[in-house]
């Protein structure tokens, strides 16, 4: 597939030496991050047309780079199918094409369906995947109409589809039907409150740690002055907060795809554009820093007896991060965090740690 026939390739902007814009190149590198902006608002009730992206490139371009070593290429606006199916058909074309050469995409605008592409591109180049998203609304809406109702139990119901974890970040109870939060309770995923995630990402940063797939709605990030999603809410993530888990992502070790959805494209505010940047610029930090980190690790383990039953859990001593279990290998540990390993020395365990 010639995706020149697809993608609106962005214009030049001018940037300084040490700004970001300076080096962004148009073209999919091994090993690279890819930017791709969509204007498909159509499962959000929005509209199909393009969208000028250009002031949101604005503020992104002119950010510092810092010592970042990672590639980064700016793909350019997607062009609407004639349908939501076709866009959703065009997009995970441009995924695979962007997994074949181990690029991690990053997916911003559109509405939140489009998880439902991210997830499908990735189960083709790999299994149980672990999935966490940030959204205030957890719906299961059934249909055939994929929209952002509909996606989410679309991944739940395919046959084909291999999901291993799923994590709800975000959740506002005034905002919800009680019966899809209870499927999701009833399966087993997590699913956080907003309450929960305030002031501080440490007692969420372990859903966040082995994650393969993390969207983000912007109807989970609170409006201010003008509607910054298109579904705007007087509550949610503010700004710090919502940058400081952008860089959680970032340093995700596995991450390999990433959405930023339902953002209002037709807002004017510059607040918005430049908050939806700095999101941006903070994701990439996060994966810079992952990147830098060492691939061999060490663990110290510590011991807790709770009711006659001895429990593992380890720090790792570059990262300072925790783990639940005594395997040897670490990836069949399960993420945690030091308050988990403190409570546990007053007897109480995470009801989360003792379900596998």
């Amino acid at each position: 597939m010639d995706f020149e026939d697809f993608i609106i390739s962005p214009r030049n902007f001018k940037s300084e030496s040490w700004q970001i814009g300076n080096r962004i190149t148009k073209d999919i590198k091994e090993d690279s991050i890819v930017l791709l902006f969509i204007s498909d608002y159509r499962g959000a009730g929005g509209d199909a047309e393009v969208q000028d992206f250009t002031s949101v490139r604005t503020e992104f371009y002119k950010l510092s780079q810092l010592d970042f070593e990672i590639p980064i290429v700016d793909l350019g606006d997607l062009v609407s199918g004639r349908s939501v199916q076709d866009t959703h058909y065009i997009l995970q074309e441009v995924l695979s094409a962007c997994h074949y050469k181990r690029a991690l995409p990053v997916i911003i605008g559109g509405s939140n369906d489009f998880a439902f592409s991210l997830f499908s591109a990735l189960n083709f180049h790999q299994k149980s995947i672990n999935y966490t998203q940030i959204s205030n609304i957890i719906s299961l809406q059934q249909g055939e109409t994929i929209n952002e109702h509909t996606f989410l139990s679309k991944i739940f119901g395919a046959k084909n589809f291999s999901i291993k974890n799923y994590h709800h970040l975000g959740y506002q109870k005034h905002l919800n039907e009680m019966d899809s939060v209870r499927l999701i309770k009833e399966v087993e995923f997590d699913i956080i409150r907003l309450a929960e995630m305030m002031n501080s990402t440490e007692k969420t940063e372990p859903f966040f740690r082995k994650a393969e797939l993390v969207t983000v709605n912007c109807d989970a990030i609170e409006s201010f002055s003008e509607p910054f999603s298109m579904n705007p809410q007087v509550n949610g993530l503010n700004r710090r907060e919502v940058c400081a888990y952008m860089k959680e992502i970032g340093l995700s070790e596995n991450l390999k795809s990433v959405g930023i959805f339902n953002y209002n494209i037709y807002s004017e505010n510059q607040l918005n554009h430049q908050l939806l940047a700095q999101m941006l610029w903070y994701l990439i930090e996060g994966i810079n820093i992952q990147q830098s980190h060492p691939k061999e690790r060490h663990y110290e383990v510590f011991y807790v007896l709770i009711d006659d039953r001895q429990h593992a859990f380890k720090r790792d001593t570059f990262s300072n991060l925790w783990y639940f279990g005594d395997d040897e290998n670490i990836d069949n540990c399960i993420p945690c965090s030091r308050r988990d390993f403190d409570d546990a020395k007053k007897g109480w365990l995470n009801a989360r740690l003792t379900k596998f």
